[in-house]
């Protein structure tokens, strides 16, 4: 059976420490080139600079190839089916990453693909970037024993892979979002089901009181624009300044809207460790894929 991520609770929680260990040892010290002559596709509806940049170097790094298929190479669901493009796009590549709009087309993606399917980013999840922060936390803390994350800000797609992520872990969680922006009834049932529910809040300052990590993201995320006004309006008093943030980690996936969701002061404090977040994703991606090609 061909294994595919879609969202990060697609992997069990020992499957989970297992790509994240495979994650650690290939940063630290390499794996020869365990992917030689294998071929990603990467298939991108939306742009972006660190997916594009951490896939295509990582699969470099394992010995391997990417192609990057933007929406002017492909017809992905526009002149042929989703279906059509998944069967094809099999025969020439060993893995295919999406980054597109519409969770449902990831899902058909993988439903007809016959390589692993990875999910680069939808509406709804952001299962590589959750590998990424748990890495990251890991790195930070030694573990996640003890550690306690708040997130302040949007409950949008980071956030929700984020909330199941962290059930997996098992890491203390609290979500703190407008009224209107929090996290889909779905995904809060996922982490209960896992083992832990977040904490939701209002208040951003009673999220962070006992927090070790403060997480954020943009209030506007991509193909959002319009909701701009509305959204710089509704979350007035959730920005990651200097008064809220104190001594505590602070993490965020960028790009970063500096001046909105968090100040460039705290962007650039030590506090911060969004860069080593940005780089492991590149690790983070590398133990899934080596991982994905032993599955079949």
């Amino acid at each position: 059976m061909v294994r595919s991520l879609l969202d990060v609770d697609d992997l069990t929680a020992t499957e989970l420490d297992t790509v994240l260990d495979r994650a650690a040892e290939l940063k630290a010290h390499g794996d020869g080139q365990p992917l030689e002559d294998q071929t990603l596709g990467m298939i991108f509806e939306k742009p972006s600079t660190r997916t594009r940049i951490s896939f295509e170097t990582g699969m470099t790094q394992l010995g391997g190839h990417a192609i990057f298929l933007g929406p002017d190479d492909i017809h992905l669901g526009h002149g042929e089916p989703i279906k059509d493009t998944a069967r094809a796009v099999s025969r020439y590549v060993d893995f295919i990453m999406a980054r597109v709009f519409d969770h449902a087309d990831v899902v058909e993606l993988a439903e007809y693909a016959t390589v692993p399917v990875i999910n680069g980013l939808t509406d709804d999840a952001h299962p590589c970037q959750t590998l990424a922060d748990l890495l990251t936390i890991r790195e930070r803390f030694g573990g996640f024993d003890d550690v306690s994350v708040a997130w302040v800000g949007d409950g949008n797609n980071v956030c929700q892979s984020f909330v199941v992520g962290a059930a997996m872990a098992d890491l203390d969680l609290t979500v703190a979002t407008p009224e209107g922006y929090g996290i889909a009834d779905n995904v809060r049932k996922r982490a209960a089901a896992l083992g832990t529910e977040p904490e939701t809040t209002h208040d951003p300052e009673a999220a962070v009181a006992d927090a070790d990590v403060i997480y954020t993201d943009v209030w506007v995320s991509m193909g959002q624009e319009d909701q701009r006004e509305q959204k710089l309006a509704d979350f007035e008093g959730f920005q990651v300044d200097d008064s809220l943030v104190g001594d505590k980690t602070v993490m965020h996936c960028l790009p970063a809207h500096r001046g909105e969701e968090i100040t460039d002061d705290v962007l650039e404090s030590d506090n911060a460790i969004v860069w080593d977040q940005a780089e492991n994703r590149m690790h983070a991606q590398n133990g899934l894929l080596t991982w994905l090609a032993e599955q079949e």
